[in-house]
């Protein structure tokens, strides 16, 4: 018999391991899959909606505002309403809205504006995104909460 200090000290046997990718790889493909969707969206309409140069970026600025009161529905409908797959907030949110919206070209914007010696377009297009951005997220949200009490009824 042996003591119960011993006991602990013993090697514990390890439990098979699953491999990381096999468990992150299809959370990463579907990522990826949406990034690209919603990156090529993007292009489309800096392509259908050019931007002037050293005027305020209306393009960028809209797909920003558009895709955070997109994933303010897109949240209360996962939330509130579907039990979602495991894999439809990362294409979805992630993927194809993270993919969509972009932060990047809103940094370069800002940049390029300054850089065209306009720094108040350039402040109050950094402005209005934020604010907008924040807005439409807090009204998509209200409005898709309130159209589910209304259905409900």
């Amino acid at each position: 018999m042996t003591a119960p200090e011993a006991e602990s000290l013993r090697a514990r046997a390890k439990a098979p391991r699953r491999s990381v990718w096999r468990g992150q790889g299809p959370v990463v493909a579907v990522v990826a899959l949406g990034g690209a969707i919603g990156a090529v969206a993007r292009y489309a309409a800096s392509l259908w909606w050019p931007a002037q140069s050293g005027g305020f970026p209306w393009t960028t600025f809209g797909i920003n505002v558009v895709g955070c009161a997109v994933i303010g529905v897109f949240m209360v409908v996962i939330t509130d309403v579907w039990a979602a797959h495991r894999l439809v907030r990362p294409f979805f949110g992630t993927g194809v809205l993270g993919g969509f919206t972009t932060f990047s070209t809103y940094a370069v914007d800002i940049q390029k504006l300054v850089d065209a010696g306009h720094p108040r377009t350039a402040l109050a297009y950094l402005a209005a995104t934020l604010i907008a951005a924040l807005a439409a997220v807090w009204l998509a949200v209200t409005a898709a909460r309130r159209v589910l009490k209304w259905r409900q009824r």
